[in-house]
């Protein structure tokens, strides 16, 4: 299902399409043969646009467009890697403020 949402930057309408209707654009053009540019001609798109889509599912499958505030599993992973390891390195100097206080009360 395809929503028009004003674009105040372009001042111009802007479409947007919800997942299912993307995938079956993608079956148009996968399955059935048609061609991107018939498809992007008929639902008012750039053929780049709906090229993206074929490559987009081709690559991922069910988690093509996961939509907002979701991520790609992959990407997902990646980011919960990326605030682990920050967590460890503030833990890391943490201690290394630690063991200087305590080192120098020692003395």
């Amino acid at each position: 299902m395809k929503e028009r949402v004003w674009d105040r930057a372009e001042n111009k309408y802007h479409k947007r399409f919800d997942d299912d209707y993307k995938r079956e654009i993608v079956r148009l053009v996968d399955e059935l043969g048609e061609s991107p540019k018939q498809v992007a001609e008929d639902i008012g798109v750039t053929p780049q646009t709906v090229r993206a889509w074929v490559r987009k599912f081709g690559k991922a499958s069910s988690d093509v467009f996961p939509g907002k505030g979701k991520l790609h599993p992959a990407d997902d992973e990646l980011r919960q890697m990326k605030k682990r390891i920050k967590d460890l390195e503030e833990e890391n100097l943490i201690l290394k403020k630690a063991m200087t206080i305590f080192t120098k009360d020692g003395k």
